[in-house]
This record gives C-alpha cells, structure tokens and sequence, in this order.
C-alpha cells in the first residue's frame, strides 16, 4: 500500500494546509484529498512543487508499506 505522509512533513515544516496551498498553487480540496489518502494519482509536476515548497524528497512524502 501507498501512503502520502504529507501531514507528517507539514507539521515538520511548521507549514499549514492553507500556506501549502498558497505556495504550490493547488486548491485546498485536492491537497486535502492527497493529505488524507484519498487520491488515486498525483501528477509528478504536483509532488515535484510540493517537495519544493516543504523542502523535502519524495521519500518523505511517499511511503511503501506491505
């Protein structure tokens, strides 16, 4: 199973859902979606700008779990 560890990484950051939203240019509802788990795909260019703004790798956001 995918997991999105995208709350994780926010509270690390200190960085709420709003100001994410703000400095990735994705509405609050998709980064809702993806932050509960409840996205089917994430477009490279999203997670690329994500990464980004939380200063992280895509290790610290996506995560693999059997």
């Amino acid at each position: 199973m995918i997991v999105i560890n995208l709350d994780v990484m926010m509270a690390k950051r200190k960085m709420s859902l709003n100001e994410l939203s703000e400095r990735v240019g994705i509405t609050l509802a998709n980064l809702s979606i993806l932050k509960n788990n409840k996205a089917k795909a994430i477009r490279f260019s999203t997670l690329d700008a994500i990464c980004h703004a939380l200063d992280c790798r895509v290790e610290d956001i996506i995560e693999f779990r059997e």
